[in-house]
């Protein structure tokens, strides 16, 4: 287990931890929350060993395996399976005892390492990387792109998908959703609640705290305190921690209010010292509740719109895309839409499919390459960018932007535009004192942010066409900008892999893929449905091909074996005879050698097969004694644990039933 023992942390002179205690037990997925600045990355890197307790006591297991995701940007032009697959640290070690061991002659070690590469999973190796990649978001034909060739947000996918490669003991997790979009979040968040380890996560997205932790770690103060629930849990249990803080101090309030009281009234008098002075040592002894310092809220509001066109936009047969050396290459093409005034359009697609090129062409910073789009009269755009810098100037500061903002916007906008005004404007958005002349190039992602919203609601939208806003945005801040969007009187387009702002915001979706733009008729839990679906049917796709070129590889000896004895005009042809002696020799021998190889394919997932039902059968006979206890009378709070551990039994028999599902698929392909 994890234990922390009156451990003290700084960065610098500030006390991040302080004096705090806290253990985690082995398997339990953890979410680390708090509030910006709290210490969240500062104990990542007390836990991964960059950074050392400066008091207290800190265990962790030595024997443990530890993966994260590197946060450098990867610079090579390996092939992206491959510089995935190296990921596995363990595999990587042994192929490496394997070169040494050929080039040495050990036959032994050569054994021992064959067995120990079997143990590992070398067999599947190559399958389990594509379909971590492709899991991800990445296409078929990108599998074996130089890893150099993909942007930035496509390179740290990467980085993800190394890190899940790694065999590990605990897995540590920074914002891991900060590059992904929502069919790759859905993806990650099943993968996640597979893996069999210990599991801390940084995030700011609810939904992938409910769905991939059981426990919720929050720094407060410089004090840790653990929650035995996931995120929503966490909130339910604060709130109520809190509350009864408050009763607490309320109560002892008006305990010392009586005690000073008397105190006042009869320290002067003899007769009454002695009680006096014992009142005042039992104030003095009196262990004080702190008062509940709530923790400032940030809240805005777009203002009303000074008029709603209806429609906002009219789209006639479109095509979307961009210009590559002065040919157009369309991403949707035959695109009729109307977006009209208080609409909430959720935009749902995989990644490439032209979300952001859609939303960039109606924003007008990328142009129509057909077909028509007709503006409303008074239309009135704010834009989000999905990259925060499109908009901003790294070498300016906040005050330097709205300056120039209200400049172009001029003495019509009706908004007032001197120094002062900007100045305190800027402070509603937490942009005070000497932030207002920080660069911006200077600024955290949640700042950047921050600024771009105050922007947006300075110019008085009434169309919010927003990518990707909560990139950076902490929870606080997520749910200012989730009740801004719902009392805005204008229309909304998003698009964001934040379901819980999708939820609550969007009362319709359209579906962006394959070169349309169309309607979604359902919610987003039948789209997550759909996106899980079709990442099955992308890793079936990569373990076929594997297979197909294990097949094709094998296969090669033999046609070879075949044709040798025609290729030789020089050597008298041996007799019928003793020619079809060594064919048929020679085709025992290859039929053996597949054997061996079906046998070493198939005997990992035969064992896992085994141990799946093995699982199944001890599960069941647990949940039988789980219906029967619940059938007699029993206290809440048994009923209540009873209840929780036969949905978490069922909800685990389904996940292997699944999988049972999947292994025998396998072996019957396989066979």
């Amino acid at each position: 287990m994890i234990n922390l023992k009156n451990v003290t942390l700084r960065r610098g002179t500030k006390v991040l931890l302080d004096q705090t205690s806290v253990t985690l037990n082995p398997g339990e997925k953890v979410g680390l929350v708090g509030r910006n600045g709290a210490g969240k990355s500062t104990l990542f890197a007390l836990f991964n060993g960059t950074l050392h307790e400066d008091g207290g006591d800190f265990e962790m297991p030595k024997a443990w395996r530890m993966a994260q995701v590197a946060q450098n940007m990867p610079e090579t032009d390996q092939p992206a399976s491959e510089f995935v697959l190296e990921g596995d640290t363990r595999l990587a070690e042994l192929r490496q005892r394997l070169v040494a061991a050929e080039a040495s002659g050990d036959g032994m070690e050569m054994a021992h390492v064959y067995t120990d590469l079997a143990d590992a999973g070398d067999h599947d190796a190559l399958p389990r990387a594509e379909a971590l990649i492709l899991g991800l978001g990445f296409r078929v034909d990108e599998l074996n792109n130089p890893v150099n060739s993909f942007s930035g947000g496509w390179r740290m996918r990467l980085q993800l998908a190394r890190a899940l490669m790694c065999p590990s003991d605990i897995l540590l997790l920074d914002e891991p959703t900060n590059h992904l979009d929502l069919d790759a979040l859905v993806w990650l968040e099943a993968w996640l609640q597979r893996y069999a380890g210990t599991m801390i996560v940084i995030s700011h997205d609810r939904e992938f705290l409910d769905a991939v932790t059981n426990v919720t770690l929050h720094i407060d103060h410089a004090k840790l305190t653990r929650y035995g629930s996931n995120y929503s849990g966490f909130e339910i249990l604060r709130a109520q921690q809190m509350e009864l803080q408050q009763a607490s101090f309320a109560k002892q309030q008006d305990k010392i209010a009586h005690l000073q009281k008397f105190i006042n009234r009869f320290k002067a008098q003899a007769s009454k010292a002695k009680q006096a002075q014992s009142r005042v040592k039992a104030l003095e002894r009196m262990e004080k509740v702190a008062p509940l310092l709530a923790e400032a809220e940030f809240t805005f509001g777009f203002k009303e719109p000074n008029n709603l066109p209806n429609p906002m936009l009219a789209i006639s047969d479109a095509s979307f895309g961009y210009i590559v050396d002065e040919e157009p290459k369309a991403i949707l093409q035959g695109v009729s839409k109307s977006v009209l005034a208080g609409q909430r359009i959720g935009i749902l697609g995989a990644n490439g499919q032209g979300k952001s090129t859609l939303v960039k062409t109606i924003a007008r910073t990328m142009p129509l390459l057909a077909g028509t789009l007709t503006e409303g009269k008074g239309l009135n755009i704010g834009y989000f960018a999905q990259q925060e810098l499109d908009v901003l100037h790294p070498q300016d500061n906040p005050l330097e932007h709205m300056i120039r903002l209200a400049k172009e916007l001029g003495p019509n906008s009706g908004e007032p535009s001197r120094e002062q005004d900007l100045r305190n404007y800027l402070g509603t958005f937490n942009f005070s004192g000497d932030m207002v002349k920080q660069a911006v190039g200077t600024m955290s992602g949640g700042e950047k942010a921050r600024l771009v919203l105050a922007m947006i609601v300075w110019q008085r939208p009434n169309l919010l066409l927003l990518d990707e806003p909560t990139n950076h945005l902490d929870l606080a801040t997520r749910e200012a900008l989730s009740m801004a969007l719902n009392e805005f009187e204008g229309t909304v387009m998003l698009v964001s892999h934040d379901r819980a702002l999708l939820r609550a915001v969007c009362d319709e979706f359209w579906m962006v893929g394959r070169g349309k733009v169309e309607p979604f008729d359902g919610d987003l839990d039948d789209y997550q449905r759909y996106l899980l679906d079709e990442s099955k049917r992308l890793r079936e796709e990569a373990k076929n091909s594997a297979r197909d070129a294990a097949s094709s590889a094998s296969a090669v000896p033999a046609a070879v074996a075949v044709a040798a004895p025609v290729a030789a005009p020089v050597v008298a042809a041996p007799a019928p005879a003793a020619q079809a002696a060594v064919s048929t020799a020679e085709q025992r021998k290859l039929d053996a050698q597949r054997r061996q190889q079906l046998a070493a394919q198939t005997r990992p997932l035969k064992k896992e097969l085994e141990q799946n039902e093995q699982r199944m059968g001890v599960i069941e006979q647990e949940k039988t004694a789980l219906e029967a206890q619940l059938s007699t009378p029993l206290p809440p709070t048994e009923i209540a644990e009873a209840g929780r551990r036969l949905k978490a039994l069922t909800d685990e028999v389904a996940s292997l039933e699944e999988r049972w599902l999947e292994l025998t698929a396998l072996l019957e392909a396989a066979a």
